[in-house]
């Protein structure tokens, strides 16, 4: 806990000192550049998911994804994180709990960008996760992205395969993305991820959710931008055993330009 106030304190300081970085973009640009997993900027967003209902006694789940999206090469690599921190009920008993981390994911995608923008890379299952809250097997396996920006909107998909290396385990994960942008900021989207375990039975095999969401950018004078998000998914399908009736999710995204690095950089 020590070593990881300074970091904290130092994004913080980072964040809140370097307000001129975006230049003259408006809350409806950076809205879409937040809503492009491959856009060309540093993002750090922090989303909560709340899942009710979960197995024979209907209890509730808690996953906090922390999910830092850093650019590199100009932008033509973009590398993706996501630490999950796990709060999973005892689905076998009316109380107790599994508390930690979950398993990393890594993505590292090289990407074109135009009318079509794409992005390609390996992704890889990092083995950290506490007892119960994952699968603690190293994996890997192809991801591919893609991305339209037509008007008012950002649509695109995410699909990638992780198979484990230290077992049959294998994961697909195909996740649409569908951002309406209104004036200000404002926008509505939909992203479902739907995950198929292919070593589980029939009934335990695919997660298929469906649902909205409502969020805003805010570029707050003086400080730099971030995005909030509400929404709410329906479990279509989901595990027997281990999953839910419907998903809360809340997200907090900070934005930093690229160009705040560049500059420290140029000055040592």
């Amino acid at each position: 806990m020590k070593k990881i106030k300074p970091i904290v304190f130092l994004l913080l300081c980072l964040y809140l000192g370097c307000s001129k970085g975006f230049g003259q973009l408006t809350e409806e640009d950076l809205a879409k550049i937040a809503q492009d997993p491959i856009a060309n900027i540093i993002s750090v967003p922090f989303q909560n998911n709340t899942t009710f209902g979960v197995g024979p006694f209907d209890r509730t789940m808690n996953v906090t994804n922390i999910q830092p999206v850093i650019p590199v090469a100009d932008g033509k690599i973009i590398t993706r994180v996501i630490l999950p921190i796990v709060n999973q009920p005892n689905v076998f008993t009316e109380s107790g709990n599994f508390n930690g981390i979950g398993d990393v994911n890594l993505s590292v995608f090289y990407t074109k960008k135009g009318k079509i923008s794409w992005g390609i890379g390996p992704v890889f299952n990092l083995p950290t996760a506490g007892e119960n809250l994952g699968l603690k097997e190293w994996g890997v396996g192809p991801s591919i992205v893609g991305v339209i920006k037509p008007s008012n909107w950002v649509i695109g998909m995410l699909i990638n395969n992780v198979w484990s290396l230290e077992s049959d385990n294998s994961a697909f994960t195909i996740q649409p993305f569908i951002n309406y942008n209104l004036p200000n900021g404002y926008y509505l989207s939909t992203s479902p991820k739907v995950v198929a375990k292919w070593e589980a039975n029939s009934d335990n095999r695919w997660t298929i959710p469906m649902g909205i969401g409502f969020g805003k950018l805010v570029k707050p004078k003086g400080f730099l931008p971030f995005n909030v998000q509400v929404g709410a998914d329906y479990l279509i399908e989901s595990p027997e055993l281990t999953g839910g009736d419907w998903t809360f999710k809340v997200s907090f995204t900070a934005l930093i330009p690229k160009a705040i690095f560049q500059k420290k950089s140029n000055t040592e």
